[in-house]
């Protein structure tokens, strides 16, 4: 939001770090909704619980492996976002100040001054740092479909 006092007119393209991020916890939440329906209660005469510690230990590896991968995407896309607005926003406050000083920039049309490489250059970084929390998203479904119930009478 700093970015968007300085250079107001580029405020939608510094969100895009944000809604990065903020799609990482739809991946835990996704997670979280499947584990829920994954779980199973003792039964109610005799009390042994048919959900295994084999299903147990899978469902925990694949809260944390969701959780651990988002998180490490969460930093990635946070310190991209972080330098790539910020030279963004200098790029684009420099140009403005060299066209007040009368300078074009385009060195006989050699040079693209307008920032857009440098933007999507920042963007497509976000976008492989964001690919962690997807890939653990992925590793997260897979460990939540192995499953094993106890019979009635095995604790």
């Amino acid at each position: 939001m700093a970015m968007g006092v300085h250079s107001p007119d580029q405020l939608m393209k510094n969100i895009i770090p944000i809604v990065m991020a903020g799609v990482l916890g739809i991946y835990g939440l996704i997670v979280a909704v499947i584990l829920n329906g994954k779980f199973t209660t003792p039964e109610a005469g005799t009390g042994y619980a048919t959900y295994s510690q084999y299903s147990a230990f899978s469902h925990l590896a694949a809260g944390l492996c969701c959780g651990l991968c988002s998180l490490a995407s969460g930093l990635a896309i946070g310190i991209a976002a972080d330098a790539g607005t910020r030279a963004v926003g200098a790029q684009a406050s420099m140009a403005a100040s060299w066209k007040k000083m009368g300078f074009t920039g385009d060195s006989g049309g050699q040079v693209n001054s307008s920032g857009d490489a440098l933007f999507v250059g920042t963007v497509l970084i976000q976008v492989f740092a964001s690919n962690l929390g997807l890939y653990g998203l992925i590793a997260s479904l897979i460990l939540t479909q192995t499953d094993y119930h106890c019979e009635s009478g095995n604790k």
